[in-house]
């Protein structure tokens, strides 16, 4: 994987699954993987465009024949856009043991009673089981799948990989957004999405004008003693650039090519901007930092500007590190309270 962090980061031991079986059935898959036409051979009619669609990636480009129907998502977050669009993929990923696919607040309706195979955990693959779901259409948007496992399950059905233009894990959410629903056919649908977004945001701004003169900085403490401050290529960071604050250059500089620098309580200085969001994993993290006797030193934080926020009860941390079209709304409602708050 590229360099990157996400909340709760830990690659676990896993496999690409390689069974006799699963060869076996990727040559016959790849015969039909995508085949969606019509009886009488000709395409399954686009939702808002012309058959094939053809999207470059980091691995080359993909052709997608028709409209697809039984959709795998292989990206941490991808799955979310695919519901947006009406479509309940039939394979995703697991996060750590989550289940996120199912668990926020923001999605729970939309799966209904219908929930996807669980087909890996994070990057690693199981391809017999996405052969089993014989999808029409693989997508790895939020990721950091391989150039063997993109060749490996290309053999099964058509696969997006994510942006060749990013690294992994930094392409910006709406880009991702644009990208899912092109490949689903659904480009007016993402756009009218986009744009309620966008409005939101515009909204924002207007009725905000002092975020524009203050510096945020994102962070997840939930290493004792660590504390990661999260870069403008991540999207938790870009969420809040959107919603008009400025973000930390000092954070950038010390990232690097990273998504997010890793400090010590020694260098704390860096979280001590105008505003700071400290994403809390559970509930011992916030009586854990606080008692940093580095941290209470913060202006930020005897200013009253610091505020933690859970990751669970309720998920504002999930909706901020998902950053979709379905939690991003969520997140601006559940966050914009704290933000505008004066001090404590």
């Amino acid at each position: 994987m590229n360099s990157s962090y996400e909340i709760g980061t830990g690659r676990r031991s896993g496999r690409l699954a390689r069974s006799a079986i699963a060869v076996a059935l990727v040559g016959v898959l790849a015969a039909c993987g995508g085949d969606t036409a019509d009886p009488d051979g000709a395409p399954a009619p686009a939702g808002d465009g012309a058959w094939p669609v053809v999207i470059d990636h980091k691995y080359g480009s993909t052709s997608i024949p028709a409209a697809p129907t039984r959709v795998v998502t292989l990206g941490l977050s991808d799955q979310d856009t695919v519901l947006a669009l009406g479509i309940k993929p039939v394979g995703a990923v697991d996060w750590f043991g989550e289940r996120p696919f199912g668990n926020w607040a923001w999605v729970k309706d939309r799966w209904g009673g219908t929930q996807p195979e669980i087909v890996g955990e994070r990057d690693e693959y199981d391809v017999e089981k996405i052969i089993e779901l014989a999808p029409d259409l693989i997508i790895a948007q939020y990721s950091g799948m391989k150039k063997e496992q993109y060749d490996t399950l290309s053999k099964v059905a058509p696969v997006v990989a994510q942006s060749a233009k990013y690294e992994d894990y930094s392409t910006p959410w709406d880009e991702m957004t644009r990208t899912i629903g092109q490949a689903l056919g659904k480009t007016e649908q993402v756009e009218q999405l986009l744009g309620d977004i966008d409005k939101r945001f515009a909204d924002i701004r207007q009725q905000h004008p002092e975020f524009a003169q203050q510096t945020i900085v994102v962070a997840d403490p939930s290493e004792p003693g660590m504390y990661a401050a999260f870069a403008k290529s991540d999207p938790k960071a870009q969420l809040l650039a959107e919603m008009g604050f400025k973000l930390s250059d000092q954070v950038e500089q010390a990232a690097g090519q990273d998504t997010a620098a890793v400090v010590s309580s020694e260098r704390l200085d860096i979280l001590d901007v105008d505003r700071l969001l400290l994403l809390a994993t559970d509930e011992s993290v916030e009586p854990r930092v606080r008692a940093d006797p580095v941290f209470a030193t913060l202006k930020v934080v005897t200013g009253g500007k610091a505020v933690f926020v859970p990751y669970m009860e309720p998920p504002i941390g999930a909706a901020l590190s998902f950053v979709t079209v379905l939690s991003v709304p969520y997140a601006i409602d559940q966050l914009l309270p704290s933000l505008t708050k004066t001090g404590s």
